[in-house]
């Protein structure tokens, strides 16, 4: 007989629930800022540079743009893009809102497109299935932290005149064939949201080899002013020009301080993520799992900011909010990632998206929990999310 889940009345296998996700911070990460906020710069000070210059050694780019979050480095770049009214952006429905949203920011329409059943991820094919006339960019997005396939992006952007915009929030410290994440296209957006592979409270980055957008970011991020406090500090003026529209995205020093320190254990975090989701893969990939893992990029070294199974609808007796609730009530704080964002009621009523739009997506949707994943964790934690697992999936498979 199968032991009693805790969702029926039996022992959970924790006491304490295990996050999805959690970020870390040493006492070094609380010295940075402590440093910061007894230097002479909270905000527009020489760690932002100094962050920038460090986003473009990794990430193997000319130009780093630090800004307040992984939704404000879409926004950003796009409107460095020069997008606006009347332009289409081709969009992976299987993200978050915030990579659609940025095309709406800047007077442009989000068109929605399915991703690959294996990989969950934008294909060339399905890209040109959606191009128009109007398409101006694409936003492939790197989900749970695997590259698309830009080589093969690229050549068809190119031949179309369309601008490839990153959203690579899942995937810092990844790469494909060698080549890292942030160099792979036009321009790229990172976040550093707490759960991301590293931490600055809340930011992000946007990378590029490109220096017009470059430059339009940084101007944008600053209220659209030609120079920022600093600059008019070391130049010995007062006087600026606002020579666009812009918005409030500047990255605090504070935060800079953070995301520098956190960025030097970057590699040694990455292959921790990488070795809980070899032991999640080689016991998941025994004979007979009821969760399967989603497939690997060739080529690809994976950012492991999410580790997502399937829940494959003949293998199981029961839905996955039944699964999610009994992960739950074992101490395992599972999540989901994503409800695809045409599905949601502001984009099914203002653009008339539904169910049938993406079926790939939609199918995923039905099926996907991520399960814990952050560097953290302890060889203990790993073995109670596979004993949890174990337990429900002898409760709950279909025999």
């Amino acid at each position: 007989m199968s032991e009693r889940l805790a969702i029926e009345g039996g022992t959970p296998v924790r006491t304490t629930l295990l996050p999805y996700g959690r970020h870390w911070i040493d006492d070094d990460d609380v010295a940075a800022v402590t440093a910061a906020l007894r230097s002479d710069w909270l905000t527009t000070g020489p760690r932002v540079a100094e962050l920038e210059r460090a986003f473009a050694g990794i990430t193997g780019t000319q130009h780093a743009v630090a800004v307040n979050s992984g939704t404000a480095a879409l926004h950003a770049a796009l409107h460095a893009m020069r997008l606006g009214s009347g332009d289409e952006v081709i969009v992976p429905t299987m993200t978050f809102a915030a990579s659609a949203n940025a095309a709406l920011y800047v007077g442009a329409t989000p068109v929605f497109a399915d991703v690959d059943p294996g990989t969950l991820l934008l294909t060339v094919d399905e890209a040109d299935r959606r191009r128009t006339p109007r398409t101006r960019a694409v936003v492939p997005v790197d989900f749970a932290g695997q590259p698309c396939a830009y080589p093969a992006l690229g050549q068809w952007a190119r031949a179309h005149s369309i601008r490839i915009l990153a959203d690579a929030c899942h995937a810092l410290g990844g790469a494909l064939d060698g080549r890292p994440v942030g160099s792979l296209a036009d321009a790229t957006a990172f976040s550093l949201h707490p759960v991301k592979a590293i931490a600055s409270g809340e930011g992000g980055v946007i990378t590029t080899d490109d220096v017009d957008l470059a430059t339009r970011a940084r101007t944008f991020r600053n209220h659209g002013l030609s120079t920022d406090h600093r600059q008019r500090e070391g130049q010995g003026t007062w006087l600026y020009d606002m020579v666009e529209l812009g918005f409030n995205y500047r990255l605090p020093d504070t935060s800079c301080a953070l995301a520098l320190s956190q960025l030097s254990k970057l590699d040694a975090w990455i292959a921790r993520r990488a070795a809980i989701a070899a032991r999640y893969d080689e016991h998941f990939g025994s004979t007979g799992s009821a969760f399967r893992p989603l497939d690997p990029v060739p080529g690809g070294k994976h950012g492991h900011h999410l580790y997502v199974v399937r829940l494959p609808r003949q293998q199981w007796r029961v839905g996955r909010a039944e699964v999610f609730a009994a992960f739950r009530a074992e101490g395992i704080g599972v999540n989901v990632h994503y409800r695809p964002v045409h599905l949601h009621p502001f984009y099914r009523e203002r653009y008339g998206t539904g169910p049938g739009l993406c079926p790939n997506a939609e199918a995923a949707y039905e099926e996907i929990l991520s399960l814990p994943l952050f560097p953290r964790m302890t060889e203990t934690d790993v073995a109670d999310v596979l004993a949890a697992a174990d337990k429900i999936s002898r409760a709950y498979a279909a025999s």
